[in-house]
């Protein structure tokens, strides 16, 4: 079992566990060991859901008072790509030239690791007399379809009659050096599709068909032409973007009975989900009046447009980094989504981890020296969390 304060062998353990999303992989099964030596009382739940995989959850508590501190992360990982292209393998977890590598490292099987440390460290200074709780919510969703994984584990505890007063989510927030950021809010996040009807025909006899693809193409500009807004206190200005466009075959003599285009809204809190809609729903109206074209529109997206204003957590967070790094963090709104979009309905949330630039990709790594930081900082903020408490 492992009961070292040092966060580095727990970041290697749970990187060699090979949990791509869905895949457990053993990594809960490591943590809630851990937990488990720790005093935590440890629940381990699996989700279904037609149509979706099967996924496992952890929920560790120590304490039964409040204020309820939760440490919010994720276990799953994303495919490690080309294997060839890692200078090692990807779950080996190797230290080379002090630099930790293997998928997960940063997103965010170090975080993690380092708030287990920093809570060995606090609960061994505090000496057990904890004035309130501490819980950890893991899940192995988060990188995948996010059905089975945090939202169900929070209507659990919402059934249980649990509350949490505070949450840290240990997402890679920092951008050049650990701390340098913390996130206080995401922006929303809106898929649409549009499926424009045609008439299939002989690319020679355009007469005899009806080609969807132009009247497709200037919906798109319309909606792409958009300008939501300026931006806000918060956030920087919403943006439509168009991802994908396609037709159901490959000929080039073959006019389409049919095109479809996919796009994704980011948007900010000056906007609400069915605003926008509406929205988006007004102007191809428009457009396909004035294109006489038959159009379907839809829409789908978990998550909202959500904010943290400044206060006892971010304060804390603030306070603590500042200790440890000499510097302040930014307060941040940008990036893509995050479990934090289902926590923020039940209490306040920010996002405090790692430096992000390799997350994601071949050789993801982190500094060893990045683990020590922001175990420091999460102990820091332990510390004057209870403190206030």
């Amino acid at each position: 079992m492992m009961t070292s304060h040092d966060p580095v062998p727990l970041a290697q353990a749970l990187i060699r566990c090979e949990s791509v999303t869905p895949v457990e992989g053993g990594a809960l099964t490591l943590l809630e060991g851990v937990l488990d030596a720790a005093g935590f009382e440890c629940h381990r739940m699996a989700f279904s859901e037609p149509g979706f995989p099967d996924v496992e959850n952890l929920y560790a508590r120590l304490g039964n008072t409040g204020p309820n501190l939760c440490f919010a992360g994720h276990t799953d990982v994303v495919p490690p790509g080309n294997l060839d292209a890692w200078t090692s393998p990807p779950f080996s977890a190797e230290i080379r030239g002090g630099i930790l590598y293997g998928r997960g490292s940063v997103d965010m099987k170090g975080e993690i690791a380092c708030f287990v440390a920093a809570l060995k460290r606090f609960l061994a200074y505090d000496k057990g007399d904890l004035p309130g709780s501490i819980s950890l919510l893991i899940t192995g969703d988060e990188e995948g379809d996010s059905v089975n994984g945090t939202v169900k584990v929070l209507d659990w505890l919402k059934a249980r009659g649990e509350v949490l007063h505070a949450c840290i989510v240990g997402e890679p927030s920092s951008r050049d050096r650990v701390g340098d950021e913390m996130k206080v809010g995401r922006r929303g996040s809106l898929n649409g599709e549009i499926i424009v009807a045609g008439k299939q025909g002989h690319a020679a006899y355009p007469h005899m068909a009806d080609n969807p693809v132009p009247k497709l193409a200037r919906i798109i500009d319309r909606l792409s032409g958009l300008k939501l807004d300026e931006g806000t206190k918060h956030f920087e200005p919403s943006h439509l973007g168009v991802t994908v466009i396609s037709v159901p075959n490959t000929a080039t003599n073959v006019i389409p009975s049919e095109a479809r285009a996919r796009f994704n809204i980011r948007y900010n809190d000056a906007h609400t989900r069915p605003k926008l809609e509406a929205l988006v729903r007004v102007t191809c109206e428009a457009a396909a009046a004035e294109l006489g074209a038959k159009y379907k529109l839809s829409f789908s997206g978990t998550g909202d447009v959500f904010v943290t204003e400044p206060g006892p957590l971010v304060d804390t967070m603030q306070s603590a980094v500042a200790e440890i790094t000499g510097k302040v963090p930014r307060l941040s709104t940008g990036g893509g989504t995050s479990d934090a979009r289902f926590i923020k309905d039940h209490c306040p949330v920010i996002e405090m981890g790692l430096v992000n630039a390799t997350i994601h990709q071949v050789d993801e790594h982190v500094p060893v020296a990045d683990l020590e930081t922001l175990t420091r900082i999460y102990e820091r903020f332990l510390t004057m969390f209870f403190a206030r408490a």
